[in-house]
């Protein structure tokens, strides 16, 4: 079965729009199509495609300006094969040169084409894979975890991700459910394929079912578009369903029929779509409970709880709090530029002592500002309103709110702020907050930023 992927055809030429239309939606590929690179460029600001298929000779902006824009915007995280009527070795080594991944001459073998076409999508997939490694790298320090209930949990990750079954995780907000999900995906069979994290609470109402299983243009207000959902793009691989617990009945009822027949019908579709992913889940509430007040629905909650992992606390685990201070004041440390040089032993004792009610998330976020507002060196309290917020080293920091709040809050301020300082021009904010543009634009997608154009 082949995997969704992506492509943006551009031809001024109707009949070659339409010709390459027709068979790369043969092929299984989803296809958008511009009679301009200008358009083009519109499409690709709205709805990342992975691969751009463009011809050379165009009006207005030409095929060769259009790929150095792309490059310029986008960078490697968009391949571009040309397309020309008259073939010329310097064309292609000057296309080549800027970047071009590949180039196909028109009225040629179209199945030379379709294994350019392949060869962008597995060398797409392994950067995907490789970029979500690396992430995953970056926590390893967690497996090797001191406390008997955490290597538990290792050992349980082990056993679970031989088999297909689905998993819940569960644990408090914080505790690092999702690198336990990664963890399970990653020692798989699936490895080679994507973990895609939802996160359930971001979504209200009906959109979720949207972001899972996509939808059809004019499928309902809003949808100026075909949208691929995250369980059809993300096929082979595993889904991972953060917060599952705030999930609507009527989506719960939905994705069960899912897993029982293994597909799905985008929203505004009635065509059935074969679908192959494992299902990993976690909440922070319980669902027991949540099922006896008609909140969660008893058959679902069974379908995805074939086994359930439950990921401790920092309390329940305090001989794993020296090696997460030390990971944490390394990776700021780098990130700040800052050199700590002297820990007081109010501070060593409050980190090693405190409750972390948020758990990871609130180490996290309070060993990154005592890095940031360290001086001379010394990681100080000071600055942080500790000593006002707590009666002894240990209790909750009462006046700080949870670190997600506080985040997203930042966030959005921030985003706003930088879209505001470069007119709502989402390339020139990306630049100057040091991120790419389908990075922040996934980010105003997320937070319903409002933006102007």
């Amino acid at each position: 079965m082949k995997e969704i992927f992506k492509i943006l055809v551009v031809d001024d030429e109707r009949e070659a729009r339409e010709s390459l239309e027709m068979l790369l939606h043969a092929e299984g590929y989803s296809v958008s199509i511009a009679a301009s690179a200008t358009e083009a460029l519109e499409i690709l600001e709205g709805e990342y495609h992975p691969l751009v298929i463009t011809d050379i000779m165009m009006p207005g902006m030409d095929g060769i300006v259009f790929l150095e824009k792309i490059k310029q915007i986008y960078k490697e995280e968009i391949e571009v094969i040309m397309l020309t009527a008259y073939g010329s070795i310097e064309t292609a080594v000057q296309t080549t040169k800027m970047g071009a991944f590949g180039y196909f001459i028109k009225g040629n073998n179209p199945v030379d084409l379709l294994l350019e076409i392949r060869k962008a999508k597995s060398i797409m997939e392994l950067k995907a894979i490789r970029n979500q490694q690396e992430s995953n790298n970056q926590t390893q320090f967690l497996l090797s975890s001191k406390s008997p209930k955490m290597q538990e949990v290792w050992t349980i990750v082990s056993e679970v991700a031989k088999s297909n079954a689905s998993v819940l995780i569960t644990g408090e907000t914080g505790v690092g459910k999702e690198i336990v999900a990664s963890q399970i995906h990653l020692q798989s069979d699936r490895a080679n394929k994507l973990f895609i994290p939802i996160n359930c609470k971001n979504y209200p109402d009906k959109l979720i079912e949207s972001e899972l299983f996509g939808h059809e243009k004019g499928a309902f207000t809003g949808a100026v578009n075909k949208r691929i959902g995250k369980i059809e793009s993300g096929s082979g691989g595993t889904i991972f369903l953060d917060e599952i617990g705030e999930m609507e009945v009527s989506t719960q009822v939905a994705l069960l029929r899912v897993l029982e027949t293994k597909q799905i019908e985008r929203i505004g579709s009635n065509q059935l779509i074969d679908v192959n992913f494992r299902l990993l889940s976690a909440t922070n509430r319980d669902l027991y409970q949540a099922v006896k007040n008609g909140t969660f629905r008893e058959d679902f909650l069974y379908r995805i709880n074939t086994i359930e992992i439950r990921v401790p606390p920092l309390r329940e685990r305090k001989e794993d709090l020296p090696e997460f201070v030390a990971f944490f004041l390394n990776k700021y440390q780098k990130e700040t530029g800052k050199q700590i040089t002297h820990i007081p032993e109010e501070t060593r004792h409050f980190l090693l002592e405190h409750s972390y009610p948020g758990n990871i998330r609130e180490m996290k976020n309070i060993i990154e500002r005592l890095v940031i507002l360290s001086q001379d060196g010394t990681l100080s309290l000071h600055g942080l309103k500790l000593a006002e917020n707590r009666t002894k080293p240990g209790s909750e920091l009462k006046s700080l709110p949870p670190y997600k709040e506080a985040k997203q809050a930042f966030e959005i301020s921030y985003i706003e702020q930088m879209l505001e300082l470069c007119n709502n021009n989402i390339s020139k904010a990306a630049e100057k907050m040091g991120i790419s543009r389908r990075q922040l634009f996934n980010k105003i997608t997320e937070y319903n930023i409002e933006t102007k154009r």
